[in-house]
């Protein structure tokens, strides 16, 4: 489908920003003077020449541009004179003289015809309309005119709060010898659409439409235009309109994505109209995009409802560009596991790679977060090895209810010490409370060398063993007679607590 014909010979500036929030009126302020990019924004890539030109003309006025750029004794081409015209749409005037001189001096007044739409944009964009014109007659001269100067001069006079200007301009097409037809059409309709007008781009679509024919981009445009203003009663009107005139369309993705997206954004009850209209749109083998798909799945989540998630995402997943991201993942894996659906939640963690998103802290720590609430110690290990593996580490409380987990079945008591280590070399929060617990575990498993050996590292870490902890391991170690390694353990223990006071 060809989206949005007649803008690519035209630049844009960041000159057309919306300054009236979208609401259409008759009487309006005087749009507010536009901030266009210039050569000192561009970075220390832009040509030398291109900034020694646009440094010219910044600094001179318009009628000392040619003797400016005589002294300078600089050739330009017309790709210098494009680039040099794109920066210069803060001195119009100074632009304008530029591009007469460069035509005189160093081309044979032989232009391109991107050159000549640039310097009709930036008239438009300064809204220096009467200069505009003149350089379109002038072009019209030239035989250089086409549906991008035309596409240019709307979006001027939309920008400028004229939209009924656009409309004229639009009317007086074939007086200039360019087509008045569906991609015109289409253009002054983008136009419109983009700087809020969405009802009077419908007036205008309406009588347009009598002697130009619209196809699926003028109804998408429009589409687009309703999404922008969550306006779903004139949506569901441009949508069934839509499908009267044109009829269904598979290629049409951008339309049905807009419509869905108003829909889905619109409240509970356009909710639901959204999936009666996605189930109408998959029996004509048609479907929305991305778009839509992000925006359902987050009001989805937000409604705390996975059985209508689960169908969005197996009715969507892989369709019209349609790969979740990571956050996408962690919200479904997230929902499903709030829900008791750890299976399913780890179906999507295991399927997740498939389209390029690949687990992070968060999507280990949520499902390490429920896989031991329902104590399924298979599964945890497998997580953990793969977290660890992939550099992601358990939260504090994860790190906590990890080693309960791991000494709860002494078979897993391996993962309960990587989990030690893991907060040890990193220097996770309640060393103090989990070290004292491993020690605590390890001897009541009846694993006193581990338990004496971690206490001496929790030492040697200077991390604080609890004198409970140590009277503890006292009782054991006299019992089998290694009264001795206590003694040990304790001379440390008061050696480092003694630097730990005067330190």
């Amino acid at each position: 489908m060809s989206k949005r014909p007649a803008a690519t010979e035209i630049y844009r500036p960041e000159s057309s920003k919306r300054y009236h929030g979208g609401v259409e009126a008759h009487h309006r302020r005087s749009p507010p003077r536009p901030s266009f990019p210039s050569y000192l924004d561009a970075g220390p890539d832009l040509n030398p020449k291109t900034r020694f030109l646009c440094e010219i003309l910044a600094s001179s006025n318009p009628s000392s541009v040619d003797r400016a750029l005589d002294d300078a004794g600089v050739r330009v081409s017309s790709q210098d004179v494009e680039a040099v015209l794109k920066l210069s749409y803060s001195q119009p005037g100074a632009a304008v003289a530029f591009f007469r001189w460069a035509g005189s001096r160093c081309l044979s007044d032989q232009h391109s015809p991107y050159a000549w739409n640039l310097v009709v944009d930036l008239l438009g964009k300064n809204l220096l309309f009467d200069a505009m014109w003149n350089s379109v007659r002038s072009m019209q001269s030239e035989g250089l005119l086409s549906l991008a100067t035309f596409a240019s001069i709307f979006s001027s006079f939309c920008a400028a709060g004229r939209p009924d200007d656009a409309l004229s301009a639009f009317d007086t097409m074939r007086l200039y010898g360019v087509p008045r037809d569906t991609a015109a059409l289409n253009s002054l309709l983008s136009a419109v659409c983009h700087d809020g007008r969405v009802a009077t781009a419908r007036l205008f679509f309406d009588r347009a439409r009598t002697s130009v024919t619209p196809d699926v981009d003028s109804f998408a445009i429009l589409l687009e235009g309703c999404e922008a203003d969550v306006d779903h009663r004139s949506a569901r009107e441009v949508f069934d309109d839509m499908i009267a005139t044109v009829g269904w369309d598979p290629a049409n993705v951008q339309a049905y994505d807009s419509f869905l997206t108003i829909l889905v954004r619109s409240g509970s009850h356009n909710l639901h109209e959204s999936f009666m209209f996605l189930e109408k749109m998959k029996q004509k083998r048609c479907f929305p995009g991305m778009k839509f798909f992000r925006n359902a799945i987050k009001v989805l989540i937000e409604k705390n409802d996975t059985r209508e998630a689960l169908n969005i995402w197996k009715a969507l997943i892989g369709r019209n560009e349609c790969y979740p991201d990571i956050s996408m993942y962690n919200s479904m894996i997230s929902l499903l596991c709030s829900n008791n659906q750890t299976d399913v939640a780890l179906w999507f963690f295991d399927d997740m790679t498939n389209y390029g998103a690949f687990p992070d802290s968060r999507t280990y720590n949520v499902l390490l977060q429920y896989l031991i609430k329902e104590k399924k110690l298979n599964e945890i290990s497998t997580v953990f090895t793969e977290m660890v593996k992939n550099e992601c580490y358990p939260t504090e409380a994860n790190c906590v209810s990890l080693m309960n987990a791991g000494f709860g079945n002494l078979s897993y008591y391996n993962m309960a010490l990587k989990v030690w280590k893991i907060m040890a070399e990193n220097g996770l929060p309640s060393l103090e409370e989990t070290g004292n617990m491993l020690v605590l575990k390890l001897r009541d498993a009846d694993m006193l060398p581990e338990a004496c050996k971690y206490a001496e590292d929790m030492i040697d870490r200077g991390i604080k063993l609890n004198s409970s902890t140590l009277s503890k391991l006292r009782q054991s170690l006299v019992k089998i007679g290694k009264g001795n390694i206590h003694d040990s353990l304790l001379k440390k223990w008061k050696s480092h607590s003694q630097c730990a006071l005067y330190s």
